[in-house]
Formats: C-alpha cells, structure tokens, sequence
C-alpha cells in the first residue's frame, strides 16, 4: 500500500519517556516528508509537551494530544476539542478523593494537582512540564476546558484495578485506557487516538487505507486498528503485536526509524 499520512505515538514509540528524539529518528521522519508522506504525531500528553517534538520533526500539520481530546496545529490553530463536562469532571475528583487516589487534571492545556508530591514530580520531569499546586478545592474551580484526567498508580496490578472500578462507577460517562503501567486516563466517550486519527485523515484528504500508525501501548491500539496498516513496537505488549501487521525494535534501539526504512521508504523504492 501507498503510505500518505504516517502516525506515531510518542512515549515508548518515538522517543523513551522523558527523552530527547534520537538523531536517527529525526533523519527518518524527515525522509518521509522528503518523500511527500505527511507526518505527525499521536499522543496522550499535553499539547504543550508534545509541541517540542513535532518541532524537532519538523511537523507542520495538526498533531493529536490528550489522546484525541485536542488536534491542534503547529500554530497553535485548534482543530478539534472535546473536552468533559463539569459535573463528570467533579465525579471523578470526588471518587478520587473518596479513595485516597491521586489524580491531576488538564485545562487549558495547563496541568493542575492538589498537592505537590512524587507522583507530580515524577509527572513533571518524565513530561518535561511545569504543573500547579492548587489544593483539592483549587481543582474544583478548573473545571471548565478540561480535556483529560490522569491517574498515576504505583504499577500495572493497580493500574487495571483503578481503571475496572472507574469503569463500574462511572460506565459509559468516561472513557479510561491505561497508557503505560502507572497512568490510567480518563477522557470523554468516544475519544480516542483512533477517532482523532480518521477526523485527521479526512481534513488531510487521506483515504484511512493510505495511512500507517505505530505505538506500544492499550491507548494505541484503537488507533493502530483503524489504520490502514500498523506497525508495534518491539517493546509493545504481546496482544498489541498481535494486533498489528508489522513489528519493528523496540524503542530503546531506534525501532520508529528502522520501521520507517523497512516498511514505508523502502516499499515507496519499490513501487
């Protein structure tokens, strides 16, 4: 197939949390744009923070964030929002809280908490963010504009338990995907990597069969599934391999660039 739009998760697929972009990576992403494929990026981090990226690639089209809450362009144009409502934004706090659970939220594309602590610093330093300290009735005023909630766990087994009982208490009110072992998101329903990605392809003018996706995670693989063609990352969890058509290295070796040469420019030589 001809690859015209190609879509990268970040963490775990581009780049390791917290890192700089690899040189190799950069020089691929630039090959495909060479080559006349756009691309951009798809990801479960602020706006603001996958900015830096989609700069050092040299994207100038829209990049998804929030895990398909926000598509945004380069210059700060917003393409699509959905963000939660107040109330269901209030539910979770309260349920939050009710558990002794940390949660920070997302408004505005700035990052609140109610208290400084080493799930916030962690959060911070990983994303390269500064976020605010504003108490547990300070996150009860920002309410408004708030494209996503995020859980931080102390591991996967946690993780899954938070994610089964905000799914029993708050059913078809929220969507929650685990994006990485300790982060549990919860977005509005039907947002979705996957659902920002066809809204993407159709303002583009590209045919889903003509696009390509590659990640690692559960939050990817909607998204990976409605592409035309997918790839996994070698370090992806086995039923994210198996629901893609290719597998590349994993992140830590430059897996995004060596699936870039073998299954897209490589493919485009031989047309």
């Amino acid at each position: 197939m001809a690859v015209k739009l190609f879509v990268s998760d970040l963490d775990g697929t581009l780049l390791p949390t917290g890192d700089e972009v690899s040189a190799k990576n950069i020089k691929a992403a630039q090959d495909m744009s060479a080559a006349g494929i756009t691309v951009t990026i798809a990801t479960g981090r602020m706006y603001k923070a996958a900015l830096p990226v989609a700069k050092k690639l040299a994207v100038d089209v829209p990049i998804i964030t929030y895990n398909g809450a926000l598509i945004k362009k380069v210059t700060g144009e917003v393409v699509y929002k959905n963000c939660l409502a107040p109330d269901i934004v209030l539910g979770v706090l309260d349920f939050c809280k009710k558990n002794n659970w940390y949660v920070q939220l997302y408004s505005r594309d700035e990052l609140y908490y109610a208290k400084s602590c080493a799930e916030s610093h962690g959060y911070e330093t990983a994303q390269k963010v500064a976020g605010h300290e504003v108490g547990a009735a300070g996150l009860r005023e920002r309410t408004e504009d708030v494209t996503k909630l995020l859980l931080i766990t102390k591991g996967a087994e946690e993780t899954a338990a938070r994610i089964n009982k905000l799914q029993e208490h708050f059913a078809d009110k929220l969507n929650i995907v685990k994006s990485n072992a300790n982060y549990a998101e919860a977005v509005n329903p039907g947002v979705s990597k996957a659902a920002a990605l066809k809204i993407l392809a159709e303002k583009l003018a590209v045919p889903i069969e003509e696009v390509m996706a590659i990640g690692d995670s559960d939050n990817d693989l909607p998204m990976l599934k409605a592409a035309g063609k997918s790839i996994a990352m070698g370090n992806a969890a086995p039923h994210v391999k198996a629901a893609c058509d290719f597998i590349t290295e994993s992140c830590d070796k430059d897996g995004f660039a060596a699936a870039v040469y073998k299954y897209v420019l490589s493919a485009e030589e031989n047309q």
